[in-house]
């Protein structure tokens, strides 16, 4: 945009000039914030989330035992999927 049609646009609409406001003797304004049910339930559903941890310990010490004991059993196919799901999860 050119400057002087932004001067031209300002003086038309008197940009420039500002206009004070006379406060009210008086007159006492507060200002008041409501957070939906909807809002309350997300924060309660972050707050639980954040306290989740990220790695169920439990699981994994499971999973790490039975492989060491060489009871872990896993066929083929689901070996397959979870590497295709795992691929496919990264690059969304």
């Amino acid at each position: 945009m050119r400057i002087d049609a932004f001067n031209k646009i300002s003086q038309l609409y008197k940009t420039n000039q500002v206009k004070s406001q006379a406060s009210t003797p008086g007159a006492s304004f507060s200002d008041r914030l409501e957070i939906s049910q909807t809002g309350k339930t997300y924060q309660i559903a972050k707050q639980y989330v954040t306290a989740t941890p990220d790695v169920r310990e439990d699981k994994v010490n499971e999973i790490k035992q039975k492989i060491s004991t060489g009871t872990y059993q896993m066929s083929n196919e689901e070996l397959a999927n979870a590497l295709i799901h795992k691929y496919f999860d990264e690059l969304i």
